[in-house]
């Protein structure tokens, strides 16, 4: 896409746009933000990150140059350091995080690739200040599919130039499916995927100098029995979570379990324990596996699987309780949504990684009330078989990202 410089008269539009949705800057280009989504192959071609650039006024995307750009083994899951110059993705069947520099044109080159410290990686978040990446993953060493036993997170310090360093390891519960920490505090959260009753979310206090994690009051982790497999007991998170988001100040984290399809939501105390909410459990549509909260901690989206839609929830801003937006209850998608990513510029653009259709669906969220509306030529076609999304913004333009 060409970055053609605005005109006055757009820019004048923009900058209105900008003071009505709290941002401290305007937009420099008609690309406001890049998506990158990661496809795992289907029928053994295709794969790697789909790359495209996102337009301003629209919220529309074009393939980038050169897209799809290679990844490793069955690439499931990428996220973004803050600074939005370079992102992550886990192949999790080569057990291994690759990192890749954005550049000027969206385009994404490869720098290097690392292995975790377990087998088989499922999610990843990295800390507000970009120094650690935090990965979680099935299976500790010693342990397989075969002869299954319990995983744990593999904490990557990031360095100056956004590699990373040598790795520590945190042994966790026997299927860490979702990790998350936030703006404002130095505390992180695990959603363990055994069945109930042992499904349950782990809280942890970290070091902000060394990466390193402490388990918080109510979350212990350890083997049962001396020289025994490990063994993580935390708050119970319905019957099976799927995954976990955080609002952007680190007051509400939310959990979606796809057995009982619902959202759980919880408030975190000052201690890092989470106190589920009294109005709770919440309603989704079916099956759901993710969920996201928007830049101004306003609004949450649910991915559900099964029904082929997104959710859309205004929360409350005292007691974290979402509740369903006006006319966007269930916003159809593309076939069996599995993950979504907002625009951290402009904040109004959601888009939809859709698996089985090998398509990633464009919204647009109204700032006022938080409901959705599709973007225009929607669907966009994906290469394979998508898995995960992110988006950053078009350079590292901090001033320009939504205040929550």
């Amino acid at each position: 896409m060409s970055l053609t410089k605005v005109g006055r008269g757009t820019m004048a539009a923009m900058m209105s746009l900008a003071m009505g949705l709290g941002l401290t800057a305007c937009t420099r280009d008609y690309t406001v933000a890049y998506v990158y989504m990661t496809n795992a192959p289907k029928n053994g071609q295709g794969g790697g990150v789909s790359e495209y650039a996102v337009d301003f006024q629209s919220g529309a995307l074009v393939a980038v140059t050169g897209s799809p750009i290679a990844a490793g083994n069955n690439p499931t899951t990428i996220v973004a350091a803050p600074n939005g110059l370079f992102v992550y993705v886990l192949n999790r069947d080569d057990s291994t995080v690759q990192e890749f520099a954005v550049g000027s044109n969206g385009a994404l080159s490869s720098k290097n690739v690392y292995k975790i410290t377990g087998s088989f990686p499922t999610a990843a978040t990295i800390d507000a200040a970009g120094k650690f990446l935090y990965v979680t993953y099935l299976y500790q060493p010693g342990y397989t599919a075969a002869t299954p036993g319990p995983g744990g997170i593999t904490i990557f310090p990031i360095n100056a130039d956004n590699s990373l360093g040598t790795a520590l390891n945190q042994n966790v519960g026997n299927h860490p499916v979702g990790v998350v920490t936030n703006n404002f505090n130095n505390f992180l959260y695990v959603v363990d995927q055994e069945l109930s009753p042992n499904a349950t979310v782990l809280g942890f206090s970290r070091d902000a100098t060394t990466g390193a994690l402490t388990p918080i009051p109510g979350t212990t982790v350890g083997p049962a029995v001396p020289g025994g497999p490990t063994v993580a007991k935390g708050l119970p998170a319905g019957v099976a979570p799927s995954a976990i988001a955080e609002d952007p100040k680190g007051h509400f984290v939310y959990i979606t379990d796809q057995a009982a399809n619902q959202l759980i939501g919880y408030v975190v105390q000052t201690s890092g324990v989470l106190v589920p909410m009294v109005s709770g459990p919440f309603s989704t549509g079916l099956f759901p596996v993710a969920v996201t909260v928007d830049p101004r901690g306003k609004y949450l989206y649910t991915a559900n699987y099964n029904a082929n839609t997104v959710g859309a929830y205004a929360i409350d801003q005292a007691s974290g309780s979402p509740v369903g937006a006006v006319g966007s209850a269930s916003t159809p998608v593309g076939t069996t949504p599995t993950a979504l990513g907002i625009d951290p510029a402009l904040g109004i653009y959601l888009y939809s990684a859709n698996n089985l259709d090998g398509t990633i669906t464009g919204m647009k969220l109204d700032p006022h009330n938080g409901t959705l509306t599709a973007i225009q030529n929607s669907p966009f076609p994906a290469n394979g078989l998508p898995t995960s999304v992110t988006v950053v913004a078009n350079g590292s333009h901090a001033t320009q990202i939504v205040q929550p």
